[in-house]
């Protein structure tokens, strides 16, 4: 497995690819901004983008959506959940002095439980609102991607539309279930793993 992060924009944003080593097939999760340097590594490596996953549609993770999906053709994934707030994402880019393209529609529907394959790699997805009401990890082959619902240290915020605090309380308490071992790469700020979260991280207080 080919796992790149990049840091993105000016809300330091991360960005994942993550790879199938073998038959290149590969899933882009939250490119926020910058679109050339995600569409180059992609070339570089001779990947193949077969999905966009969306963890949530807050605009600073999906400022570079249009751009990656009009090179690559891959389809855009996302909780239906989450539609009012993709759709609505131009609008909050401003009223946060920031501009985005308009957002293509989506193409897939994620649920709770969704297997996603990326060549032979498998992954579930995690239903887990709390930050937003469409909020998705993605799970498998040993990492945990958590979007804004999870950080090292931290959670994601829930005084933004569609937050709340009672449904983060159990997306946080259903990430700290997982393998101990897991890499958890989230969607601002360093890697950490569940082991780590469960011990150092504020959040346990609150359930």
């Amino acid at each position: 497995m080919i796992v790149h992060t990049f840091v993105v924009g000016p809300l330091e944003n991360n960005c994942f690819i993550v790879a199938d080593e073998i038959s290149k097939e590969c899933l882009v999760v939250d490119p926020a901004d910058e679109p050339d340097r995600i569409l180059e590594d992609i070339k570089e490596h001779r990947l193949k983008a077969k999905y966009i996953a969306c963890t949530h549609a807050h605009f600073d993770h999906v400022g570079a959506l249009s751009d990656i999906k009009r090179e690559t053709g891959a389809s855009i994934l996302i909780h239906r959940d989450e539609l009012p707030i993709y759709r609505d994402s131009e609008v909050h880019a401003r009223m946060w002095g920031f501009d985005i393209d308009p957002l293509p529609e989506p193409d897939i529907f994620v649920e709770e439980g969704q297997a996603l394959d990326i060549g032979s790699l498998h992954f579930t997805v995690l239903h887990t609102p709390g930050h937003s009401p469409g909020g998705i990890c993605i799970f498998g082959e040993g990492i945990v991607i958590t979007g804004d619902t999870l950080f090292a240290g931290s959670v994601g915020r829930t005084d933004l539309p569609g937050g709340d605090i009672r449904q983060l309380r159990r997306s946080f308490a259903r990430l700290l279930s997982l393998p101990g071992e897991t890499r958890v790469l989230p969607g601002h700020g360093p890697e950490t793993t569940i082991a780590r979260e469960r011990i150092e991280n504020f959040f346990n207080a609150e359930i």
